[in-house]
């Protein structure tokens, strides 16, 4: 593997721990703050659903980045 493949594997490795770091520290924010501000059930779920569609989102690109290292490799 050549390095400049090397460097954007890296990089969305970075962004894909940026995505779940952010998420999670997101959804901690809210669930401390959302009973102080009055936030309603509703929002709560879609908040609750959007972290959920983060941490999806940075599975399925872990795994992509998982099989072209393997790929890559060998």
């Amino acid at each position: 593997m050549d390095e400049e493949q090397d460097h954007k594997i890296a990089r969305q490795g970075r962004v894909v721990s940026l995505v779940i770091a952010g998420a999670m520290l997101f959804w901690i924010a809210v669930q401390w703050l959302g009973p102080e501000i009055g936030l309603t059930t509703r929002y709560a779920v879609l908040i609750d659903l959007g972290v959920l569609a983060a941490f999806f989102w940075a599975l399925l690109v872990s795994f992509q980045l998982w099989r072209k290292r393997q790929t890559d490799d060998g």
